[in-house]
């Protein structure tokens, strides 16, 4: 069933790889970007910082640290090879601002580096979509030495009864709608939605995240609690 899950995933992401970005502007107003700018701020890389960026996609978290808080180095993997080619364009584009960044597909239940091999390890959007998550949780912490930081931004339920009813509306409705007119794969958002509406809520997660070897585990909720961006520190 995991591998079913996988190959499910990958298949839809191969798909709307090239209209992805555009699907993140218009499906969150353009809110997504200051999103990303939290996520950075909460890394808060140096230059002497290794980061692993788990579910890069097509690189906006990478290139969010590169802007904000440039790193010594980067390694951006996914799962799926089509995401990465867009990502290896904007680094041809010069999107990466000089920082080194490798490009990797990778399964993130089960890293391909060593053990306490980097100071930061970001996850953006990608718990959702693990078959596993606590087994990745976990790998993220094997790689990362300690004092590392793990920073996540996941989609979460915001505490507002009323905003979380307008914010599920709008999930039902208008997530499979916009993807739909954006890159021709309606079903494709369909999963997404569902992925999204089924996901656990902050302190479920804060509590997986202990379990899986971190401490100093917070959360701050972004735009009413339609995502969170999570620190662990190993």
């Amino acid at each position: 069933m995991a591998d079913a899950h996988a190959e499910r995933v990958k298949g839809i992401f191969s798909e709307i790889a090239r209209r992805y970005d555009l699907f993140n502007a218009l499906s969150s107003f353009g809110i997504y970007r200051s999103w990303l700018r939290r996520v950075a701020r909460t890394a808060a890389c140096t230059d002497a910082d290794r980061v692993l960026d788990v579910a890069g996609g097509t690189g906006d978290v990478a290139f969010a640290l590169c802007e904000a808080c440039p790193p010594a180095s980067i390694e951006l993997t996914d799962f799926t090879p089509e995401m990465l080619e867009v990502a290896a364009e904007r680094i041809t584009a010069g999107a990466n601002l000089g920082v080194p960044c490798g490009l990797n597909v990778v399964d993130a239940h089960n890293l391909p580096y060593g053990d306490e091999g980097f100071t930061v390890v970001t996850c953006a959007y990608g718990l959702r979509n693990f078959s596993n998550r606590r087994r990745a949780m976990r790998e993220a912490a094997r790689v990362l030495a300690p004092g590392g930081r793990y920073v996540v931004l996941e989609f979460g339920t915001p505490p507002n009864a009323v905003w979380r009813a307008l914010y599920r509306f709008y999930l039902t409705h208008m997530i499979p709608f916009i993807g739909g007119a954006v890159t021709g794969d309606r079903s494709g958002f369909d999963y997404l939605r569902d992925s999204i509406k089924a996901f656990p809520a902050q302190d479920v997660i804060a509590q997986e995240l202990r379990e899986a070897g971190f401490s100093q585990v917070e959360y701050e909720n972004c735009t009413g609690g339609i995502v969170a961006v999570y620190t662990a520190v190993k």
